[in-house]
């Protein structure tokens, strides 16, 4: 969320007596202006100092505290529904919001399962404003207060940066809301021309290197000449060979043991490195990076598709349990990583659940069989090789390596996703 122009909004509302407000970058004690140090002893910002010299910090604290009764709530009500948007914006928003436009911004390093998990929890929030404004025109009241400031405030960088209009088309209460707020005097004075998204911004991995602090080289000290020592001339010693260690009964049955042979030995190469794959799928956005990247480069010849569905959905109770079942799958296939990968997801909730995923493996043969170590749990699932050229198969790939789509198959909502890699 941009802090300031939380306060710079509530100021430009109220047209207070202000003295001074502080948006100074956090850094160096060195690099911080000396009155501010004085000022504001804890180093937070953004910090308002008053015409009266009382200093405070903290923007929600400050936007209160320049706003006027009708910002804040004229009545006890409204004021107790300011304060819960406001708490809403920063619990609910906020987190989710950052993880997302943050990588797109060059300040984080993006992570695919956190994003996809906040996108997940965007959609929540968006879906609960909608909903609400259904029948308002702003959150509190008939007129702008601090919930609208505030929660504006918190969806700017989601409105600039990744909600394309498709993404942002189911919401149209809340989109009409948002326009109306930023269209306001006071908010175009301080925001100014707010451009929506066209295009969803992706992490841009050149942006991020580049607004990494650089780490400077302490200098090399001089090394001081060592004195010259002569060299003595030693005699050559002939190594004589270790005596061989007599094996005991153990030692010798584990060297009589063939070697574990590679199931997949036999296949010739092939033009699909799945490790790219993987890495782009991990490192960059999947729908506009990962999955074009997957379908160009992809053997039909040298590696086959699978979907998996679980046999015994009545058996699975609660969520976390069953996602356990997934995870111990995957770590008892730990060496087929090398020759396959996979998003299994579990769709529903409480007791009423199913798990089914989409599986990429080396070879046209199912996998699980070609080894012992695999045979565990894949026949508690049923197998159905796909066609890559038909269109079910497209369909299916994009939904469950995206985690987004209508699962129409499925007819449960999407809980959360596991990837085999």
């Amino acid at each position: 969320m941009d802090d300031s122009s939380v306060c710079s909004l509530s100021s430009a509302h109220t047209l207070p007596r202000v003295r001074t407000l502080w948006f100074v970058q956090q850094g160096p004690f060195g690099s911080i202006p000396s009155l501010f140090i004085c000022r504001c002893p804890l180093f937070q910002v953004p910090a308002f100092e008053g015409d009266d010299g009382f200093c405070i910090f903290e923007s929600n604290a400050i936007a209160y505290y320049v706003a006027n009764d009708a910002l804040r709530g004229v009545t006890k009500e409204e004021a107790a529904q300011v304060l819960q948007w406001v708490s809403f914006a920063d619990s609910d928003i906020i987190p989710p919001a950052s993880t997302w436009v943050f990588p797109t911004l060059g300040i984080m390093q993006y992570n695919k399962q956190a994003t996809e998990h906040s996108k997940e929890e965007v959609k929540k929030v968006l879906s609960i404003l909608n909903e609400y404004l259904k029948t308002r025109t702003f959150l509190v009241g008939e007129r702008v207060t601090l919930a609208d400031i505030t929660v504006v405030c918190s969806l700017l960088w989601l409105y600039k940066q990744v909600l394309d209009p498709s993404f942002r088309q189911p919401y149209t209460n809340m989109n009409r809301w948002f326009i109306t707020c930023i269209n306001q005097p006071q908010f175009k004075a301080v925001l100014g021309e707010v451009k929506l998204c066209d295009k969803m911004a992706q992490f841009d991995a050149k942006k991020f290197a580049e607004l990494q602090p650089k780490k400077e080289k302490a200098p090399k000290e001089p090394k001081e000449p060592k004195p010259q020592e002569k060299k003595e001339k030693k005699k050559e010693k002939k190594e004589e060979p270790a005596p061989e260690e007599e094996q005991d009964a153990c030692d010798e049955a584990l060297a009589s043991q063939p070697k574990t042979k590679d199931p997949f030995a036999h296949l010739p190469k092939s033009p699909f490195i799945l490790d790219e794959f993987k890495r782009k799928y991990s490192n960059e956005d999947t729908l506009s990076v990962a999955l074009p990247h997957f379908w160009e480069h992809f053997d039909k010849e040298g590696w086959s598709i699978w979907y998996g569905e679980y046999k015994y959905p009545a058996e699975l109770t609660l969520a976390f349990m069953s996602c356990n079942l997934i995870s111990g799958m995957f770590q008892r296939l730990d060496k087929l990583r090398k020759n396959a990968f996979a998003s299994v997801i579990l769709f529903g909730g409480n007791n009423d659940s199913s798990i089914s995923g989409i599986w990429v493996f080396r070879g046209h043969e199912l996998a699980f069989p070609m080894s012992p170590d695999w045979q565990v749990d894949y026949e508690s699932y049923s197998w159905r090789k796909l066609d890559v050229d038909s269109e079910e198969c497209r369909t299916m790939v994009k939904e469950y390596f995206a985690w987004e789509g209508e699962f129409k198959h499925v007819g449960k909502p999407f809980n959360q996703g596991k990837i085999f890699k």
